[in-house]
């Protein structure tokens, strides 16, 4: 396997989109340090950096809804990672099955026009 260096941002953190493993639908986006990395690699669990927290959180570790990681792969400019994982229960802190569950009405925007 060939040795890749990640871009992590001015502010140390790298954007993860989570797809469920299986139905490839995107669960959520979190942002990720080198730390949340190396504890997401160790544990198999995906962890990652809260910005509005300003600490290292385990996804599930309050709601119990893990998300077990099956691959990493990172995105063409190495500054974006896609997680693949096995979520267990809700992956939305709403106690949706995803992040992405609105609609946004695209007929009602202006566009920039």
């Amino acid at each position: 396997m060939e040795q890749v260096s990640l871009k992590f941002g001015e502010n140390g953190l790298i954007p993860a989109i989570v797809q469920d493993v299986e139905t490839k639908e995107v669960l959520m986006m979190a942002y990720m340090n080198e730390e949340a990395l190396a504890m997401t690699l160790k544990t198999r669990k995906a962890t990652y950096w809260s910005r509005s927290r300003k600490k290292i959180w385990v996804k599930g570790e309050t709601s119990g809804n893990f998300q077990l990681v099956e691959k990493i792969y990172y995105d063409c400019d190495a500054d974006t990672l896609l997680l693949l994982v096995r979520q267990q229960g809700a992956a939305c802190h709403t106690g949706a099955k995803s992040c992405f569950f609105r609609e946004l009405d695209m007929e009602g925007l202006n566009n920039g026009r």
